[in-house]
């Protein structure tokens, strides 16, 4: 989080120290741009993330008591940043800021292995001491780059991840390796390995070679199996393999007997060798989203483990032994298929057992079906959004009510698919004039995979309202255009579901679209009806073409209100709007008789042909043009014949008015408008939690009235009128506020995309900087079109005027005056009950519950920003301030006693809340805390002088940073 309440006045950049720096946010790297502009141009573009690893290896930033020293520190400090600037294009100045020390940092160019390359050329004496490097095997020199590595012989760390770059799809890209040279097994002091995001298929011989190797990471890659003296590798107290395809472990894994964390979750295995009971020194054992149906009862050997993260696994019993683990104090055992948990398991406190069936019975197998032979039926309730898919094919449900049937055969080999649901973006999710968006977007991974046979897939969906004349079917985007899939609509489990048939996996949503008619033209000719209105006909004679070629049509109603309201004229009609396409792009050899029906009330007896006009349209409705006078009409007593040689939009007109074009484009926007109104309403039991939503006219009723046992606020807006899939904001006026850092959050307004059968519709949290122990705060909430404006004006109830206005919409917010602080009442506070704690160790003093009830006292309502700063989510500072609603006291006991009990075995947690009340500006409660703590020390010290002890000194190996 941007922290705006630091001293960022007084920040200077220092050569490192002892003590852990902050990261730089974006509002900070805006300073900095403020006070030097020029230089530090490009230091906007790169995240808080990237800023720290390129400079604080070298350079640290504290708090400096003059603002001129700092500006010019800071002037020096980016002319460096020029430099390295520079180096990046190919000047050696790139070697001072990349090369600190020990550490050389080049994963974050997009050059980094050619930097490498001259680097280790022109300071060979430097770059061979390196210990700690970062490389990225999206580089596309990172093979030429591999085989200089083997002489760092003082390499300690190495990291050659990928995920550095995005495929079109925009997912993060593996990197290109698929092996390592075997060289790399001299690299002896080599303790940390990450390879995360390769190719790997197999893990390279090399490895086992790495004598002094503790931290082994190989996650997202494809490797099928570990080599069978894993075991080799004594040293190993870290190893991530997970997200690959392993389908068994190795026996020797049970000689890793240093070994503290292995996570293997996300893989595909199905039995576990006993030996991984050897494990004694493992406090944590990750094998969550995989295969297993059953776990050896030799995990009950692993007394150091504390956490065991079985969830999303095909688990049909667990043994009681595990009860008797002596430090476990978590068991996730979600998402399996247990109907019976031992009472031993069941009654322990820290084991989840959600997600299974427990107490059902198992169903019994229909005549003729075997086991084998039937699919594995898998209800995906998983928290990693993935699922395993066997040669034998199975039936997965998630949990939006998705279902999949994999046939037998589909996959040759175990494949995981990976899931996720999505919000549609208008930016890539193009709808075409007159769809309607009838679901969110599925996403389905690894991208463009082929199956050997059909998979099914039903997606649940709204119904559109006009379900005659419009059509659904699923969308899928192949990476360059979305395309439509043959669909058929079915009832499942009493949900109206969209199913399709599809051989690879990309992006999926269920689209409401005018039906669509369509048939293959051959050379002798043929005949295309329309099923909305039979009256629309194309006649193709013999000889319009000579490849056959395939013809869409669409027919679209019009409302005689609609043309009302544009041309206030009751006696003006048109007929419905015909959209003819076709998969060629050469006109047709013969003209083509179109036929349609004359407008509504208008019979070739009481026709004037004067009156009629024929317009044509471009594919995207913009222009229209009368082509009356172009082209032969033919009168029947109901229809109207005429020829063409090239498709597009026809529309038959009867009007007095001459110029009709521009009446027809605009009644043809306006049926693509929808009329909404807005509500903001607040929730009786907690007026602090106010929902907005943006609702279609027909519907404000019924909302409303499901909505009033819950809520109360102001009448809905006015109606406005807006495009499906176009965006809005919400902003927050007058006093009150919101979190901004919301991922839906765009400058201070909350933003919204319409469409007209989803849910427009957001729960916030308000705050507010006034102080309400001595007043009400009467706020608003505006809506604005598109983008937000620059200045939001003082008074925006004032509607104002023009087709072109941002601001849709204002509705009154009201904050009620708070009740009285409990430390302005005597008695205890408010009976809130605290756990015994005690933050810290013995030789740096402790932090008691009396010591954080004396901070919670000299907290205020900035206790948001201070628990953000703490590490807590912005979830939990939203369920804080619900359940303690109306009650600041409440709220700020909760939010410290939540941070404190969650790091009550963290040695630095003290420190941690030190440095997160410096960061939120309360530089009078850090003190405080070290006041604390420093009484604390002294204390310690004369007792230890008092029994006459003195402190053991000992050294131990320094833990390698998990770059």
């Amino acid at each position: 989080m941007a922290n705006l309440n630091f001293p960022w006045h007084s920040l200077r950049l220092c050569p490192p120290t002892a003590a852990p720096c902050p990261a730089l946010g974006w509002a900070q790297a805006q300073l900095i741009h403020t006070l030097c502009p020029a230089p530090s141009f490009l230091l906007l573009l790169v995240p808080a993330a990237l800023w720290c690893r390129w400079f604080l290896p070298a350079w640290q930033v504290r708090a400096c008591p003059d603002p001129m020293e700092e500006i010019q520190k800071t002037v020096e400090m980016l002319s460096l940043w020029d430099k390295c600037m520079e180096g990046a294009s190919g000047a050696p100045a790139l070697a001072g800021p990349c090369l600190a020390g020990n550490r050389l940092n080049l994963d974050v160019y997009p050059d980094g292995c050619c930097h490498f390359l001259r680097l280790l050329k022109e300071q060979r004496e430097e770059v061979v001491q390196v210990e700690f490097l970062r490389l990225s095997s999206n580089d596309c020199l990172i093979g030429t780059t591999l085989d200089s590595l083997p002489h760092l012989q003082h390499l300690k760390s190495l990291v050659l991840k990928g995920g550095h770059a995005r495929d079109k799809f925009g997912s993060c890209q593996r990197g290109s390796l698929t092996s390592l040279p075997q060289d790399f097994g001299k690299l002896k002091c080599l303790t940390h390995l990450d390879l995360s995001f390769n190719r790997l298929s197999t893990l390279p011989s090399c490895i086992l070679c790495l004598p002094s190797l503790r931290v082994l990471l190989v996650s997202h890659n494809s490797l099928m199996a570990l080599p069978e003296d894993f075991g080799c590798l004594s040293k190993l107290t870290f190893f991530s393999a997970m997200k690959n395809q392993l389908t068994d472990l190795p026996q020797s894994i049970g000689e890793l007997s240093m070994l503290q964390t292995l996570d293997l979750s996300e893989n595909v295995l199905q039995l576990l060798p006993e030996e991984i009971g050897n494990l004694h020194n493992c406090k944590e054992l990750v094998l969550s989203g995989n295969c297993l149906s059953s776990i050896p009862d030799s995990l009950a050997n692993l007394k150091s483990l504390r956490e065991l993260h079985l969830h999303s696994n095909f688990l049909v019993t667990v043994p009681a032994s595990l009860a008797s683990l002596p430090n476990l104090s978590r068991l996730d055992l979600q998402n399996n298929c247990l109907r019976a948990v031992p009472a031993e398991i069941q009654a322990l406190p820290f084991v989840d057992l959600h997600g299974n069936p427990l107490g059902e019975t198992e169903p019994s197998l229909q005549a003729g079906e075997s086991s084998a032979r039937g699919l594995r039926k898998l209800s995906c309730r998983l928290r990693k959004h993935s699922f395993p898919v066997t040669s034998e094919g199975c039936k997965v449900v998630l949990p939006c009510d998705i279902h999949f049937c994999f046939p037998a055969g589909a996959v040759s080999d175990p494949l995981r698919i990976y899931f996720r649901v999505l919000e549609p973006d208008p930016q890539w999710v193009k709808l075409r004039h007159h769809d309607v968006l009838l679901s969110r977007v599925l996403e389905l991974q690894p991208h463009g995979v082929k199956f050997q046979q059909e998979v099914q897939i039903w997606m649940p969906f709204v119904q559109p309202r006009m379900l005659h004349e419009h059509e659904v079917v699923v969308r899928t985007f192949s990476g360059q255009s979305w395309s439509d899939l043959r669909t058929r609509v079915k009832g499942k489990r009493g949900l109206t579901m969209a199913h399709c048939s599809v051989l690879h996996f990309s992006w999926f949503l269920v689209v409401g679209r005018p039906v669509q008619d369509e048939c293959e033209v051959p050379a002798e000719g043929t005949l295309l009806f329309s099923s909305v209105e039979p009256a629309i006909k194309v006649i193709f004679p013999p000889g319009v073409t000579e490849e056959p070629r395939r013809v869409k049509m669409q027919v679209l109603h019009v409302p005689a209100e609609a043309i009302d309201e544009i041309t206030a004229n009751a006696g003006c009609r048109a007929s419905p709007l015909l959209c003819l396409s076709q998969d060629s792009l050469v006109d047709f050899l013969n003209p083509v008789t179109i036929q349609l029906p004359l407008p509504p009330g208008i019979t070739g007896l009481n026709l004037d042909q004067l009156r009629l006009h024929l317009l044509h349209g471009d594919l995207e409705g913009q222009t229209w043009d009368d082509i009356t006078s172009k082209v032969v009409l033919k009168f029947t007593h109901i229809y109207v014949m005429f020829e063409v040689t090239h498709f597009s939009w026809y529309w038959l007109w009867y009007t007095t008015k001459t110029y009709i074009e521009g009446i027809a484009k605009k009644v043809y926007e306006r049926l693509r408008l929808y009329q909404v109104n807005f509500i903001a309403l607040q929730r009786k039991r907690d007026p602090e939690q106010v929902l907005l939503q943006c609702v279609p006219k027909h519907k404000v009723d019924p909302v409303l009235e499901r909505l009033q046992n819950r809520y109360q606020g102001p009448e809905p807006s006015d109606m406005v009128e807006m495009f499906e899939g176009e965006q809005f904001f919400a902003a927050f006026e007058r006093g009150i506020s919101i979190d901004m850092d919301r991922p839906d959050c765009v400058d201070g307004c909350l933003s919204f995309i319409f469409y007209s059968h989803l849910k427009n519709m957001k729960e916030v949290y308000v705050t507010s900087p006034v102080d309400r122990k001595g007043q009400a705060v009467k706020g608003q909430v505006s809506f604005y079109r598109g983008a937000v404006p620059e200045n939001v004006p003082e008074d925006a109830s004032r509607r104002r005027k023009g087709a072109d206005s941002l601001w849709l919409a204002t509705l009154p917010i009201k904050l009620p005056q708070l009740k009285r602080r409990c430390d302005e009442n005597p008695g205890p506070l408010c009976g809130f009950s605290f756990p015994p704690l005690n933050l810290g160790n013995a030789e740096t003093g402790y932090l008691t519950q009396a010591n954080l009830l004396s901070i919670a006292r000299r907290v205020g309502s900035d206790w948001q920003t201070i628990g953000l700063n703490l590490g807590l989510t912005y979830q939990e500072i939203e369920r804080i301030g619900h359940n303690n609603r109306d009650d600041l006291d409440k709220q700020i006991l909760g939010m410290l006693f939540s941070w404190a009990q969650q790091n009550s075995e963290d040695p630095d947690c003290v420190s941690k809340l030190i440095t997160a009340m410096k960061e939120s500006g309360r530089q009078d409660i850090a003190d405080e805390v070290e006041t604390i703590i420093d009484l604390g020390r002294q204390k310690y010290s004369e007792s230890i002088r008092r029994v006459g002890l003195e402190q053991e000194s000992s050294t131990e190996d320094s833990a390698i940073a998990m770059l």
